[in-house]
C-alpha cells in the first residue's frame, strides 16, 4: 500500500519521520524509520533521510508492503492460557520460554506454540512475530497479550506506544531497600562496548521511567512490586542494578558471586533458580474490541515464591 502526502504550510520544517508518524499514527517511529532505511519513503521523487526537514507543497510518498506470510512453523508446546477470544489471547508465559523465533533460533518459542493453538494470528507483527504486540525477556515469567487479528494487534500497539497499559512486576532484589517507594528515571540506551546489554550510562538514551514499592524485607533481600511508565528493553533489571539493587538471579546486571553468610537453604534456591527473579504479574489493557478494561494477574511461579517463603520463613 502506498500513501501520498503535499506538505502544508503548518508541516513545514519538520522532520519527515515526525511528519509520517503524525499522518499515519498506526506506524511506530522506528517502524517509518525501517522503511525510510529501505528505500520505500520519497521526498519530492527523491530518496529520503528521516531527519530531514520537509517544505511546504513537498511531495512525499511511503509504500507500506503487505504483511509477510507467517513462516514460524506450528508446534505443539503447552500454553498457560489466562483469558482468550477471538480478538487476544492472554498467556502467563513460563521462564525459559523465548517469546518469537530470532537469530539461532527457529523452534521451541512461544510464538510456535501459539501458531499451533490459534491458527489465525495477526501477520503485523512480520513472519517470526505474527501477533506479538509486546515480550517480556526470556528468563522472565509472567502475563503476556497476543493479537488475534490485525485490528486488534493496531489497537494494542497504540496502548503501548502510549504508555497507557497498566503493567506490574514482582521482583527479588539484593539488599535492603530503605525508602517505601519511589521511581527510578533514568534514560537507558545500548551499552557502549557490550552491545547487548543496555545501560543507563549513555548520551542519548530514550527516557525510562520506573516506579517501585517495597512489599518486605528480609536479610539480605527486599521483594519489589515495580510499575513500568515506559518499556524499555529490560529495564526494571537495569534500573534496579544502577539503584545497587540488582535483581537477584540477574545473570547480566546482577552479582557475580553470592555474598557470604547466606543461609544453606537460600544458597541452594537461588543455586537452582537460574535466573533473574522477576515476574510479570499484572497486565492491564483495554480491550480492542469492547474498549472495557481488562486486568490479567498470573501468580508468582514456583521457583520465585520458594525463595519468598522460605525468606519468610527466616531460613
Amino acid at each position: 500500500m502506498t500513501h501520498t502526502f503535499t506538505v502544508a504550510p503548518s508541516d513545514a520544517n519538520i522532520r519527515l519521520d515526525i511528519f509520517l508518524s503524525q499522518k499515519l499514527p498506526d506506524l511506530t517511529r522506528s517502524r517509518i524509520k525501517n522503511l525510510i532505511e529501505d528505500g520505500l519513503v520519497s521526498l519530492n521523487d527523491k530518496p529520503a533521510k528521516a531527519g530531514a526537514k520537509i517544505k511546504a507543497g513537498g511531495r512525499i510518498s511511503i509504500t507500506i508492503p503487505e504483511p509477510q506470510p507467517v513462516k514460524a512453523e506450528p508446534e505443539k508446546i503447552p500454553l498457560d492460557i489466562l483469558y482468550e477470544d477471538k480478538h487476544i489471547i492472554v498467556i502467563n508465559k513460563p521462564p525459559g520460554l523465548t517469546v518469537h523465533p530470532g537469530a539461532g533460533r527457529a523452534k521451541g518459542t512461544l510464538v510456535n506454540a501459539l501458531l499451533h493453538h490459534c491458527k489465525d494470528l495477526s501477520g503485523i507483527g512480520g513472519a517470526l512475530r505474527p501477533g506479538i504486540v509486546h515480550r517480556i525477556d526470556k528468563d522472565t515469567s509472567g502475563v503476556l497479550v497476543v493479537a488475534k487479528a490485525d485490528r486488534s494487534h493496531q489497537f494494542l500497539a497504540k496502548q503501548f506506544k502510549e504508555h497507557s497499559i497498566k503493567r506490574k512486576y514482582l521482583t527479588l532484589v539484593w539488599g535492603v531497600v530503605k525508602n517505601d517507594e519511589g521511581t527510578i528515571d533514568l534514560p537507558i540506551g545500548r551499552h557502549v562496548s557490550e552491545r547487548k546489554k543496555m545501560s543507563v550510562r549513555v548520551q542519548k538514551g530514550r527516557r525510562a521511567v520506573t516506579h517501585y514499592n517495597v512489599l518486605k524485607r528480609f536479610n539480605n533481600f527486599t521483594l519489589l512490586e515495580a510499575t513500568l511508565e515506559t518499556g524499555r528493553t529490560h529495564q526494571i533489571r537495569v534500573h534496579l542494578s544502577a539503584m545497587h539493587h540488582p535483581v537477584a538471579g540477574d545473570p547480566v546486571y546482577g552479582k557475580k558471586n553470592m555474598p557470604s553468610g547466606l543461609s544453606p537453604v537460600i544458597t541452594m534456591f537461588l543455586k537452582n533458580l537460574k535466573r533473574q527473579a522477576l515476574h510479570a504479574q499484572t497486565l492491564g489493557i483495554i480491550h480492542p474490541e469492547t474498549k472495557e478494561y481488562m486486568e490479567f494477574t498470573a501468580p508468582l511461579p514456583d521457583d520465585m515464591k520458594s525463595i519468598v517463603d522460605a525468606l519468610e520463613e527466616g531460613c
